[in-house]
Formats: C-alpha cells, sequence, structure tokens
C-alpha cells in the first residue's frame, strides 16, 4: 500500500544544508467509516465516544447531548455494541470485517493504480474514526513526498454523516501541515454507470443461485434523521436515484423492489419506511421470500453483517417470512474495483493523464 521507497535529495542549486526532499508522487487516500480496535469495553467506548461526539452525527447542542452521551450511553452502549461486532469479529486476523475488507479494496486498487501511472502514485486507506487516522496517513503521504492527495470516501451516495465528515477531517489533518499538499476530494458515484453495473450483477449472480427467486428486493439504505433531509442534504434523493437506476438497469417493474432505511438512533422521525418494520411488513402481505442489500455501504460491516443479517432477518421470520437472502456489499469484487478505479482516474485528471 503506501510506499515510501522514493529516496529524498536536495533540490538542485540548493545549497548543501537545504532539507531534502522526497520524489514528487500522487497520493490516493481511500477512507472509510471506522471500526474500534477490539469489541472489549474500553476500545468500544472509545469508538463509540469519537463517533457520537462528531456534530455531522449528532447536532445537538453540546451543553444537552454531551452529558448524556458521557453519563448514560457510553456507561451502557458499548457492552451491547461489543457483543455485536464480537458475533462478526475475525478472529484470525484479530480485526473487524470493515478493517479486513478495507485493506483488501485498497491492495487491489494499489495494484490498478500501478498497472495504471506507474511510481507516481501510492495508494493508502484511513479511517474516520478509530485507527488508522485520517491525520497519521495523510503525514505519512507527506513524508512520503505526496504534493498532491486525492481523498476518496468510500461512500456512494453524498451524506453530511458520511462522506461530509470524512472530508472535515481530510482537511482538518491538512490544517497541520506545514506544507500542505494539493488537495481534491471525490464527488458522490452513486449514477455512474460502472457502479450501478456493479451492483446490478451482484443481484443477478446472487438471484441465480438462490434456489427460489425473491418475491421483492428490499434496498437498504443507512438512516438519517428526516430533518438532515428538510436542511438540504441530498442523501435520502441520491439513494432513491440509485434504487432506481438499478431497477431500470435489471429491467424489473416497481414491485420487484422497494427502498427502505435502516439503523434508526435516537427519539426524533429517521427516513421512512423503516426496514426492520417494513419486512415484516412484507411478509404480513404475503411476501414470504426477499433478498436484501445495502448499497450505501462500500464493505460489510456491523450493519450489514450483524444489523441486517439478525436483527432485521429476525423480524422479517417473526412475521411470517420463510426464506431471507442478504446479498453481500461489493467489497473487493473487481467489478467494484474497476468502478471505483474509474471514478478515481477521472479526478486524477490534470494531475497525471
Amino acid at each position: 500500500m503506501l510506499d515510501s521507497s522514493t529516496p529524498a535529495a536536495c533540490p538542485a542549486h540548493a545549497p548543501a544544508d537545504h532539507p531534502k526532499i522526497k520524489g514528487e508522487k500522487v497520493g490516493i487516500l481511500l477512507a472509510n467509516l471506522g471500526t474500534p480496535d477490539d469489541y472489549s469495553y474500553w476500545p468500544m467506548r472509545r469508538y463509540l465516544g469519537e463517533f457520537l461526539s462528531d456534530k455531522r452525527v449528532i447536532d445537538y447542542p453540546a451543553w444537552k447531548w454531551q452529558p448524556l452521551l458521557q453519563l448514560i450511553i457510553l456507561t451502557k452502549r458499548p457492552f451491547a455494541s461489543g457483543a455485536a461486532y464480537k458475533s462478526i469479529w475475525n478472529h484470525d486476523k484479530g480485526e473487524s470485517p470493515l478493517m479486513t475488507i478495507t485493506k483488501q479494496q485498497t491492495a487491489k486498487m494499489a495494484e490498478v493504480m500501478t498497472q495504471r501511472y506507474g511510481d507516481q502514485v501510492m495508494v493508502d486507506y484511513c479511517m474516520r474514526y478509530g485507527n488508522p487516522s485520517t491525520e497519521s496517513k495523510v503525514r505519512a503521504m507527506i513524508e512520503a513526498g505526496c504534493q498532491k492527495i486525492l481523498f476518496v470516501p468510500l461512500y456512494p451516495q453524498y451524506a453530511g454523516a458520511t462522506s461530509g465528515t470524512a472530508n472535515d477531517q481530510f482537511f482538518r489533518a491538512l490544517m497541520a501541515e506545514t506544507w500542505q499538499p494539493a488537495a481534491r476530494t471525490i464527488a458522490p458515484y452513486f449514477d455512474q454507470p460502472a457502479y450501478i453495473e456493479a451492483l446490478a450483477r451482484s443481484v443477478e449472480e446472487a438471484y441465480a443461485k438462490a434456489d427460489k427467486r425473491p418475491d421483492i428486493l428490499v434496498v437498504s439504505y443507512h438512516g438519517m434523521p428526516k430533518r438532515y433531509l428538510m436542511q438540504g442534504d441530498p442523501y435520502h434523493c441520491q439513494c432513491q436515484k440509485t434504487t432506481r437506476l438499478l431497477r431500470e438497469r435489471l429491467g424489473w417493474e416497481n414491485t420487484e423492489i422497494t427502498t427502505t432505511f435502516q439503523s434508526v438512533f435516537g427519539p426524533e422521525e429517521w427516513l421512512k419506511p423503516y426496514t426492520v418494520d417494513h419486512v415484516a411488513t412484507l411478509a404480513k402481505e404475503g411476501k414470504k421470500s426477499i433478498a436484501v442489500m445495502a448499497p450505501a455501504f462500500s464493505a460489510d460491516c456491523i450493519e450489514t453483517l450483524e444489523e441486517i443479517n439478525e436483527e432485521i432477518k429476525e423480524s422479517f421470520e417473526a412475521a411470517g417470512g420463510e426464506a431471507f437472502l442478504y446479498i453481500p456489499c461489493l467489497n473487493d469484487d473487481d467489478d467494484h474495483i474497476a468502478a471505483l478505479a474509474g471514478v478515481i482516474e477521472n479526478n486524477l485528471k490534470g494531475w497525471l493523464d
């Protein structure tokens, strides 16, 4: 991944005591949500504390939110969240599935970019919350000679609580640098044909392997308070368009696919319909076989492996559902890597051609 092998040298015509400078490269920094270092209490508490203190995620006034968070939520929630993480943990590697998959994605992307640009680029990853931090990876890239960095939040649809906060952290990291690199961030890629094609192929492959064709495909996106939509966040609209483009590519009728939102947190109204309730409604309406996918996630994580495959599946079966098919995220699938590579190459134009 990160390659710092380029030797440092003094600039031409500089005095002998001039600081040595690494040969110029372009950094490509993939960014994902984050993961606790372990599922035990204190690592979980640190991770949740950082995540739930982000004003992009929870925008309540600190005087109101922080006492509740520190004294109540972070006293109890690390136990429940830790148990959920333990149920999906990659025990062989000692890390969460999100970490494992992000490493795999980065390795594949590094191979593709090296084939395309040679030693002019270096590819690495960071996490918005937890480790490796955005700051540490920006610092490492600059030390390795990156005078330009393309920052790539791994979220197809834009939301302030995902892409927005990842970009915020990237810019904060740049603020600490004496010699700031030129910087770019990518636009949402939810409507890119190659991304939609990758989603469609994952559905077609899953349906081809299923014993029985599901009655309906539930396209479940991570939720957010409805208030954020009313304030101008485009996430809801981009999710709806993702589903429409996927349906059109598959050539399906409206009755074969539906959009829902999961991971509701707190007392206020979130984007609806809620996945956990809607799958139960579908079962009661006679749709005994469903498939569920989660296109807002670039990698399988706690929200897919535990929430969808356990909580949401249980809701469906408790209401009379019989066959539940989860279609994995695109992860390090070659079609997904090719789609992301196309987005990255478009954003490198003018820097590398």
